[in-house]
């Protein structure tokens, strides 16, 4: 269903380069940070804050960018829906994750193929929280006030934006100064490249748990039958 990451590989060496946009990309940025604010000011209408991370926010956006809005704290999917329904959306999609049996736990709401709704369904600890800052992260108002800003793509690849465009440099072996950048803790950048580059090597996913849900199923309903069988999943949900 979802196209996230798909032939995407951490590359060791990058040569550092200065991309310029095209008007092309500008007005595909333009046209996704559109959908992203408008997505996040339904929500907001409801009192449910979110954050949208990735690509749209550092500007390396291509046609095959998905719109990510994240929900910072544990809210109820029933209220999320009825806002996103509210609003003309269909549900496409849904599904709970965990990366690994130490992470939190995460519903997902699939508005379209490209555009999704996640939350946390245990506690989010702040270390989590710096996976979405990672990758560069914006609010509501900073995305409406245009803002951009740095962060690590997939390629594990420093994306630093400029006014014409942006500018990519190397992770591996820069670290401590990729974190004060992104603004995050230098161990979680060396825990991410470890992660990565251990991943590619070995063909792993990573993900501990990835449960599709049918579009009538509760995401909540669902969790709690997780958390009788899986305890691994119960013990998380009790930290």
């Amino acid at each position: 269903m979802k196209r996230k990451g798909s032939g995407v590989k951490p590359k060791a060496t990058v040569d550092a380069k200065k991309v310029i946009y095209s008007r092309e990309h500008w007005e595909l940025l333009t046209a996704l940070r559109q959908q992203a604010r408008e997505l996040m000011e339904l929500l907001q209408r409801e009192n449910i804050s979110s954050l949208v991370y990735g690509s749209v926010c550092r500007g390396d956006v291509n046609k095959t960018s998905d719109i990510d809005v994240f929900i910072p704290y544990q809210v109820s999917s029933f209220l999320i829906e009825l806002a996103v329904e509210k609003a003309g959306y269909n549900i496409y999609g849904k599904k709970i994750v965990q990366a690994t049996p130490k992470h939190v736990v995460k519903g997902e709401i699939m508005l379209k193929e490209d555009i999704s709704i996640t939350f946390p369904l245990t506690s989010l600890r702040e270390r989590e929280f710096d996976f979405i800052r990672f990758g560069g992260s914006l609010s509501l108002e900073e995305l409406q006030k245009n803002k951009r800003v740095p962060g690590v793509d997939k390629r594990l690849v420093l994306i630093e934006p400029i006014e014409k465009g942006h500018w990519e440099s190397q992770v591996l072996g820069f670290e401590s100064l990729v974190a004060r950048k992104v603004g995050v803790d230098v161990e979680l950048v060396k825990e991410r490249v470890r992660i990565l580059t251990t991943r590619d090597k070995k063909g792993r996913t990573g993900v501990y748990l990835k449960r599709e849900l049918g579009c009538d199923e509760s995401i909540e309903a669902v969790f709690k039958e997780l958390k009788d069988s899986d305890p691994i999943v119960r013990r998380r949900s009790n930290n």
